[in-house]
């Protein structure tokens, strides 16, 4: 297979180096998508042995959807430039696209993090966040927010990035799985990072979690309208029974009443609305993975004659 490592970076000369180094002595093709570094990181990049790329626009996001635009490799490895991850651990997440088991490889920090690589308060975000994901999407993953990730050439070519900033981790996993493609976990080791973080905890980790929301629309509308619909009927149930406690109080609300209404019958439709949705779109994606086998079966044939 042909390997290309994407990373983007932003101010990373403390680490970039050894990052660098550790995929150029390994024999990969080393791609760095600079966001306008004020420091040395790209002339440390291309000493090391990297191709470097000055990004055209700014944030994380935008850089990883350049960086798939520039790349036609067999397989893309994402990983960040601050040397929390290892290199030579790129096998693991390689292994399971060549066995082809997975198209997308997700490396788990949690599975062996050194202390001080997240502060409390990461920790308990990352927690959280992924928690969510799990409930809202139902499935088994226990960090899309990991920097580290290798990707077939069919997965990053269709991913649809829109999200500019750190919310690129989740827009990618659920772009992976809206697509029918197969994604997996792999236990990787997780370092402190060289230099300071760019991320915000709160700000940005309330984006995260506002674009799991958004995203479920791509990976799953039913889902979506559920959440929705629940709330219109939670709160038509809410204003439901002030409105029975009060006319056994002999006070009527008569404007209420029909807002109650309103609000239930608007819940119980969207819910519908979201079982239609989901049909709709399940069936898409069930055809999409038949043409893919039915792709893969056809080169195989090919193959053999």
């Amino acid at each position: 297979m042909e390997v290309t490592v994407v990373i983007p970076t932003l101010n990373e000369e403390e680490a970039i180096g050894e990052v660098v180094e550790g995929f150029v002595k390994r024999g990969y093709r080393v791609l760095v998508i600079d966001g306008n570094s004020q420091d040395r990181t790209r002339e440390i990049a291309k000493e090391k042995g990297a191709e470097v790329v000055i990004q055209s626009g700014k944030g994380k996001g935008q850089a990883v959807a350049e960086a798939f635009e520039i790349v036609n490799s067999d397989v893309l490895v994402l990983i960040d430039g601050d040397g929390s991850y290892l290199p030579e651990e790129v096998d693991k997440l390689l292994e399971p696209i060549k066995r082809g088991i997975a198209d997308h490889v997700v490396g788990n920090r949690f599975a062996n993090f050194e202390k001080g690589a997240f502060t409390r308060l990461n920790l308990f975000g990352n927690k959280v966040l992924n928690f969510f994901f799990r409930f809202a999407y139902g499935i088994e993953l226990r960090d899309i927010l990991s920097g580290y990730r290798a990707m077939t050439k069919e997965v990053y070519k269709n991913a649809d990035l829109k999200k500019p900033g750190f919310e690129v981790e989740t827009e990618l996993t659920v772009e992976t799985i809206a697509k029918g493609f197969r994604i997996m976990e792999v236990p990787i080791t997780y370092r402190k990072r060289g230099g300071r973080t760019k991320l915000n905890p709160l700000k940005d980790g309330f984006k995260i979690g506002k674009t799991i929301y958004e995203l479920l629309s791509r990976y799953s509308p039913a889902r979506y309208l559920y959440f929705a619909g629940l709330a219109f009927i939670i709160a038509g149930l809410i204003f439901g029974c002030y409105v029975v406690v009060e006319w056994f109080a002999r006070v009527t609300h008569y404007l209420l009443a029909i807002l109650t209404t309103l609000f239930i019958i608007t819940g119980v439709q969207l819910v519908m609305f979201g079982l239609i949705a989901d049909f709709i779109f399940r069936s898409n994606v069930e055809f999409r993975k038949e043409i893919r086998r039915l792709k893969e079966a056809v080169e195989r044939e090919g193959k053999g004659d």
